[in-house]
């Protein structure tokens, strides 16, 4: 049967409109070095030109960040760390007031297993490096004379914009939160700027705005021994931030043994119970930090931080390779290609 000409054609254009609005909605991705990682950015639904402007202004955003709150290198937080060890009053760099006031708070709340007033610790162990160390761990005694002399955040003293602190052993290093607060500024920049869907992934670590089209946005973490291998996945709805700290990231093997760079504040070396750590919070500079102080915490000890700081999605692999995590997390996440059933434990 031939269909009349007019009413041909308007079939054929309706095909094509319904076409056209089936199609994928623009996607814009970018890829920045920065912090020491990669961080991928993911724009949905953005005009291509502002969303060239957009990161622009991140990549301007992130560099200065991390320019300003690098503690070895010369910058803001690296003359922070220089009259610290005076001991004298001065007047702290804006850029860096508010992340020291940050890193004070969740240290408390972590009871010190996050503890960015261990610089010197960090530096001993040479993780303070752009490459991983080599060679032997310092010496027993080196740690020790560092240990004895307590370095906490609580030994800051802030007064207006003045600081000082009551502790020269203290050197401050943000390795822990810095990569999580940098996030939460991205995030709220794009927001501003009426941003409705993007994911921010740095180095594994993330917070999303929205959703992927018609579902949430799908997550896959890392497996801490098998490179290269998704232990398990989970959606991230508007405002998560989904925050991991393994001992896989920096690490040297020397004479069989694995020392990474999450050190445990109370003993001076490497954390040894745990392999990795996640969190889910909206919070991404907590999550970070949280994060590090659970695995700190290991399998004996991560309920009582989580109790404190009020986690109720947390996961960690100990050094067994067992699967712990508490039951809204389990109703969350998926384990992928494992035989090993979680352990389900209220914090």
């Amino acid at each position: 049967m031939h269909l009349p000409h007019r009413l041909h054609l308007f079939l054929v254009l309706s095909l094509l409109l319904t076409s056209s609005c089936q199609q994928a909605p623009r996607e814009y991705k970018q890829t920045l070095l920065v912090f020491g990682t990669l961080v991928k950015i993911t724009l949905r639904e953005v005009d291509p030109a502002l969303a060239q402007k957009y990161i622009a202004q991140i990549r301007k955003d992130l560099n200065f960040m991390h320019k300003a709150w690098h503690p070895w290198k010369p910058g803001p937080m690296g003359r922070t760390n220089a009259l610290l060890a005076t001991g004298g009053w001065f007047s702290a760099n804006p850029s860096v007031l508010p992340v020291i006031k940050r890193g004070i708070e969740l240290a408390r709340i972590t009871n010190n297993l996050f503890n960015p007033a261990i610089g010197k610790l960090i530096g001993l162990w040479g993780f303070h490096q752009d490459d991983a160390p080599k060679g032997p761990p310092p010496a027993k005694k080196a740690i020790d004379q560092l240990l004895a002399r307590h370095p906490r955040m609580s030994d800051i003293e802030i007064d207006g914009l003045r600081m000082r602190s009551h502790n020269p052993a203290v050197q401050l290093d943000f390795g822990a939160m810095a990569k999580g607060l940098a996030v939460d500024r991205v995030i709220h920049y794009l927001r501003s700027q009426g941003v409705r869907n993007a994911i921010i992934n740095a180095g594994g670590d993330l917070k999303v705005i929205g959703s992927h089209g018609d579902r949430p946005w799908r997550i896959g973490i890392r497996h801490p021994r098998e490179k290269g291998k998704v232990l398990a996945a989970l959606d991230a709805y508007d405002g998560d931030s989904v925050f991991t700290s393994g001992d896989y990231e920096r690490y040297y093997i020397y004479k069989g043994r694995r020392y990474h760079h999450i050190i445990d504040p109370r003993t001076g070396y490497p954390a040894n119970q745990s392999t990795s750590a996640t969190v889910i919070l909206k919070d991404a500079a907590t999550a970070d930090a949280a994060a590090t102080a659970l695995f700190v915490a290991g399998p004996s000890g991560w309920q009582v931080i989580a109790r404190k700081m009020h986690l109720r999605y947390v996961m960690l692999v100990d050094k067994n390779g067992r699967i712990i995590m508490t039951p809204a997390m389990a109703k969350r996440i998926t384990l992928i290609d494992t035989d090993r059933k979680p352990i389900i434990i209220q914090p």
